[in-house]
């Protein structure tokens, strides 16, 4: 297959998981407050399952099984990609200037830029991986019949990403609203905050296609970044103050659909 063709194929993929952040974030159009923190902590839950169960099923489970085709240890390099996932998350956050929603203090580098600015820069982050995720899925489909990723889980993943993204856009969206700015504002800078994903989702792509023995270790460091997101971040902010059982039940839910899509597609 030319590599024209799952590029394209990525920024289809990825061009849909932006659309739903975007679509996430046209919410500050509908809100005039605050939006109601069960309903917030469902939806941070319902991301956090999604990228725990996408990070099993479609990166780990088929880096291993890649690794082992090649005559590799299969845990191996899942074990070494996905514990350089991890630091190279924790190095952007603390490096990145940014901010999360509800939070007083910035973390990464001491900055003097806006509120808003690193209020973006923290969904950003979370985007990164996820952007990665769905290229290297592609790519890895376009290697034909011998990939561990077939094209429909690769579409599994994307949509999976997608649904977690609407709830995304709407929590960088609103805040910002908070802070002052208007709602077409709220929503450019939310929308904005998923051009990431289609920049990060090519350069998967490439990867996919030049460094096919060293796969393994792209597929489990793409699922370490996005763990390091989930524990680090979602699951946290989904269960602010005590029995929070709605931000249980969005993990439950979010890891369910993203398995159910990716067994029954993939």
């Amino acid at each position: 297959m030319p590599i024209e063709q799952p590029v394209v194929l990525a920024l289809i993929g990825t061009g849909f998981t932006f659309f739903a952040t975007a679509l996430g974030a046209a919410v500050v159009y509908l809100f005039r407050g605050e939006i109601n923190m069960k309903i917030q902590r469902v939806f941070l839950g319902f991301a956090a399952g999604v990228m725990t169960a996408a990070s099993v099923w479609s990166l780990l489970i088929p880096a291993i099984d890649m690794a082992e085709e090649q005559g590799k240890i299969g845990w191996l390099p899942a074990a070494g990609g996905f514990i350089l996932g991890c630091v190279f998350l924790l190095a952007l956050d603390n490096l990145l200037p940014h901010l999360h929603a509800g939070s007083s203090a910035p973390e990464g580098l001491p900055s003097s830029l806006r509120r808003t600015t690193m209020l973006v820069f923290a969904v950003t982050l979370h985007n990164i991986p996820e952007g990665l995720a769905v290229g290297l899925a592609f790519g890895m489909a376009a290697q034909g019949d011998g990939s561990p990723v077939t094209l429909a889980a690769a579409i599994a993943l994307a949509v999976g990403i997608g649904l977690q993204n609407f709830p995304e856009g709407a929590a960088i969206s609103l805040p910002l609203k908070k802070e002052g700015l208007s709602n077409t504002r709220s929503f450019a800078y939310g929308a904005l905050s998923g051009v990431v994903e289609p920049i990060a989702g090519v350069a998967g792509v490439l990867l996919a296609t030049v460094v096919a023995p060293i796969m393994p270790w792209f597929l489990s460091f793409a699922a370490g970044a996005m763990i390091y997101v989930v524990v680090e971040e979602l699951i946290p902010e989904a269960h602010l103050g005590e029995h929070s059982h709605s931000g249980t039940i969005g993990v439950l839910s979010g890891f369910l659909i993203m398995m159910v899509l990716d067994v029954a597609l993939g």
